[in-house]
Parts: C-alpha cells; sequence; structure tokens
C-alpha cells in the first residue's frame, strides 16, 4: 500500500535500515554497505544508539530530514537524494523510504530504509560544509580559526598520576615542530588532550585542522589531503589540501590505522620533506604543519596487523601519548560524575544531587569499555528520566542494570561500610568467577577480566584465594 503511493519509487535494494522512537532517539541502526562496513566498527554504531537523530548527524538541519519530518506529519516520505554527514565525519548520499510507525492514531516512531548512492563529486563537492560542520563554523574552509578549537589542559578533569604526567607531558612537547601520536580505547579523550596541546602551543593563533582518516574512502582522500588541479579527474578542481590548509598551524589525523597503506606511503613523503603536490600537479610546494595524530588501538598490534606502516609509525610517534582507560583510572569517576551531573543539571535543568551508593559501587567494579564518554552518556540518559535527587539503579541503562544483578551487594546496612571494604568483597568474587570459567587457568581468567596476568596473580595473593 505503501510502495502503491509513490508511483516513481526507485529503490531496488536497501542497505540501511534505522528506526527512532517519537522523540527522534535512535533505537536501531545498522548499515550493510561494505563501504561503511570497511572502516565502521560495530562498535561506533552501537554509539548511535540512544542518540538524538539530529546529534548523530549534524550536517542535516531538521527541516530537511525525511525521519523529522516523518514523525512531524505522521506520513511516509520518499527522497530520491538526501546528502548529510554523520557526527564522525562520513558523508552520505541516499535514497530514503520513512515510514511512520502509528498505533491508535499516535506516532510512536519511524522506519528508514535507505540505500546509499554517494558518488566521488557528492563526497567532494560536501567536504567543506562536512568540515565546517565539524568544526562549528560555517562558510569556505579556508577561513577555519582558532573558535573551532574549545578544549585546554584545564578540561582535562582527573588526579591519576599517569594521566597527570600525561599533561606535563605535552605541556613540555606542545611547541615541538615533531610529529606526536595519541592513542587510547575509543572514549578515553583523544581529542581532547589533541586540541589541548594545539591550544598551548605557539601556533594557537594558527589553523587547527581536524580530519578523522575512516570518514573518507581513499580515491578522494588524497585529493583532500594534498589538492587537486583542474582536470586531474573527473569533476577535479583547483583546490587545496588540508596541509596547505593547516599551514602554520596543526594537521589532527584521527584514526591514522584506517588510513591505507599506499596513502600512508604517499604521506611519510610530506611528513619526511615538509613539501606537498596536489594530484595532477607537477609543482612542490612547502608546508610549516604540525601533524599530531590517533589512533584507538595499541600502535605495535596495529603495525602487526598491517593497519599501519612501520616506517611512517616511526616518523608519526617522535613523541607519543597513552591515555590511561576509565578502568584504571578509578579515582577519577567520581570527579567525572560530578562534572557531568553539574553539565546535564544546566543542560536540562535538573537538579540531581548524586548517584546512589549501589550505583556509586557498580560504577567501581564496572569495567567501562567505551570509557569516560560512556559514562557521559550514562549520566545524561539517567538525568534525563530524573529530574532532581538522586541516580537510582533504576535510572541507568539495561544492560548496566543487566551487569548489576551479576555482582554481589551488600544489603543497606553494610553499604555504609568504608567503599574499598565493598570493593574488594565484590572485587574477589570477579575472580573467583573468573578462574571458575577458566577452570583455573590464571592466563584466561586474566584476559576474562581485562588485566595483566601479574595484577591477577597479586590479586589471589592478596585475598587467598585458592585455585582448584
Amino acid at each position: 500500500m505503501i510502495i502503491r503511493k509513490f508511483k516513481n519509487i526507485d529503490i531496488d535494494y536497501v542497505d540501511g535500515i534505522l528506526i527512532v522512537d517519537n522523540t527522534g532517539k535512535i533505537v536501531h541502526s545498522v548499515r550493510y554497505n561494505p563501504r561503511f562496513n570497511e572502516n565502521a566498527k560495530e562498535k561506533e554504531y552501537r554509539d548511535f544508539i540512544n542518540k538524538n537523530y539530529l546529534e548523530a548527524y549534524p550536517g542535516l538541519e531538521a527541516e530537511e530530514s525525511t525521519i523529522i519530518n516523518c514523525l512531524k506529519d505522521g506520513v511516509p516520505i520518499y527522497k530520491k537524494n538526501q546528502v548529510f554527514c554523520d557526527y564522525e565525519g562520513r558523508v552520505y548520499n541516499t535514497q530514503n523510504l520513512t515510514i511512520p510507525i502509528i498505533r491508535r492514531g499516535k506516532v510512536l516512531g519511524a522506519i528508514e530504509l535507505s540505500k546509499d548512492i554517494t558518488s566521488i563529486q557528492d563526497l567532494s563537492e560536501a567536504f567543506e560544509n562536512v568540515e565546517s560542520v565539524k568544526a562549528g563554523t560555517t562558510g569556505d574552509i579556508s577561513k577555519k580559526n582558532i573558535a573551532s578549537v574549545k578544549y585546554s589542559f584545564e578540561d582535562i578533569i582527573t588526579k591519576n598520576d599517569e594521566m597527570l604526567e600525561n599533561i606535563e607531558k605535552a605541556k613540555l612537547i606542545a611547541d615541538s615542530p615533531s610529529s606526536i601520536l595519541v592513542y587510547g580505547e575509543t572514549g578515553t579523550g583523544k581529542e581532547l588532550f589533541v586540541q589541548s596541546i594545539h591550544n598551548y602551543s605557539s601556533r594557537r593563533n594558527r589553523p587547527f585542522i581536524a580530519q578523522n582518516c575512516a570518514a573518507l574512502p581513499e580515491n578522494l582522500f588524497e585529493s583532500i589531503l594534498f589538492g587537486s588541479v583542474k582536470g586531474s579527474f573527473t569533476g577535479a578542481m583547483d583546490k587545496q589540501g588540508l596541509f596547505e590548509i593547516a599551514n602554520g598551524g596543526t594537521l589532527f589525523l584521527d584514526e591514522i590505522n584506517s588510513m591505507s597503506m599506499n596513502l600512508q606511503a604517499k604521506l611519510l613523503r610530506v611528513l619526511q620533506d615538509g613539501v606537498v603536490r596536489r594530484i595532477g600537479d607537477s609543482k612542490d610546494r612547502k608546508v610549516d604543519v604540525r601533524v599530531i595524530s590517533a589512533m584507538n588501538m595499541d600502535p605495535m598490534e596495529a603495525i602487526n596487523k598491517r593497519y599501519i606502516r612501520e616506517d611512517i609509525f616511526y616518523r608519526l610517534s617522535v613523541m607519543s601519548i597513552k591515555l590511561v582507560p576509565l578502568r584504571k583510572r578509578k579515582e577519577d569517576i567520581l570527579l567525572l560524575v560530578r562534572y557531568f551531573l553539574k553539565k546535564y543539571n544546566t543542560l536540562l535543568k535538573r537538579y540531581v544531587k548524586r548517584i546512589s551508593k549501589e550505583v556509586e559501587t557498580l560504577f567501581f567494579v564496572y569495567h567501562w569499555p567505551g570509557n569516560i564518554r560512556e559514562l557521559q552518556h550514562v549520566i545524561e540518559g539517567a538525568m534525563n528520566i530524573v529530574k532532581d535527587g538522586i541516580i537510582e539503579m533504576k535510572h541507568l541503562p539495561v544492560y548496566l542494570s543487566e551487569t548489576a544483578e551479576n555482582i554481589y551487594f551488600y544489603d543497606e546496612e553494610e553499604v555504609t561500610q568504608p567503599l574499598n571494604d565493598v570493593i574488594e568483597v565484590i572485587e574477589k568474587k570477579m575472580i573467583i568467577k573468573a578462574l571458575e570459567k577458566a577452570g583455573g587457568n590464571v592466563s584466561k581468567a586474566a584476559k576474562f577480566l581485562d588485566i595483566p596476568r601479574q595484577t591477577l596473580q597479586y590479586k589471589i595473593i592478596k585475598y587467598n584465594i585458592l585455585i582448584e
């Protein structure tokens, strides 16, 4: 019936399905197109869940969005092409069939079926706009300025010794022209550190250009990095690349391990000689650019798996900073909780004072695979349903509540004991369970718990745990 409503519909297959509720919150998102699967890991798609649609796709205006209009009008919408970018800067041009979910006359949400029709020309034309969205500016990309760099070292919330050492190290190397590699798990604050380094350096009033290496295909990325001359390929125009635009300032290449080996070899020449040559040109151009790169995996692992060339790794990591995952900086959890409570009390006009003791204990024993970003989303989600008072277990996401069910908690009287005592009891219980699951194999149990084998051996002795 819906298909008959649109006589000119031309979607012979779909490679994306998106479902939102009536507030625009994404409840399901999946893409089958290899263009996205190659570079976008499953973890990134999980980041979409529970985000507002316009937050996940900041390059899309509400009045242009088929999803938002479908929710507003409660009627199916077919659009032949919709060009936009996601929060990682990936460019899309899609054909969409958007269908409202209606029950008893009330719009409960919407389902969007989409077909990726993105062409190289679409990506090239959208690039300047995408970069402006990411920078928080509008207009020509070459007019970006310091206003797009909002973080400084004062924004890094920590009392962890290793992280404090990282901050001091970053300050010392901020004015060096040498390349820096910042690495750590997803959500540990890599761009926060990178922007802080730029803001602390003498280049602070010069351009800061950020590009996610996973966001663009290789055949476009080369022209984006190095520029092009008219006629060098179909649709090519005389255009500066990112190195020329960043001249005198900082170029931040995020997820550098997603860049193709072929393009890494070309990047190496620029890093070594300080000159770029636009595609189709015979002229070399001298550039003065401080390159900072980032990756969300251990560099040695990236080299072994051939995600990054060994020669370019050593060139990019003249100086390196390893960020500590949240599970290894537990002393920062309450600091961050207080910060996010204050932030979202202001944004959401709430009066939430604190988290409950039970939630606090869970936060200390949970492993936080999404790190600080995950903690932020948990607090934000809870504060959307709590107006004042205390965040309780019932306010947390379902997956965290299920985690809590597998952890031993004291009763109300016992939970008033010192927090460290409570944590030790829970930690011992988790170690025993891991050892049982591993059949007494300490190495396997350490992997289950995501801690070093030596650390587990120490804790086994500390808690006097017998291995059967």
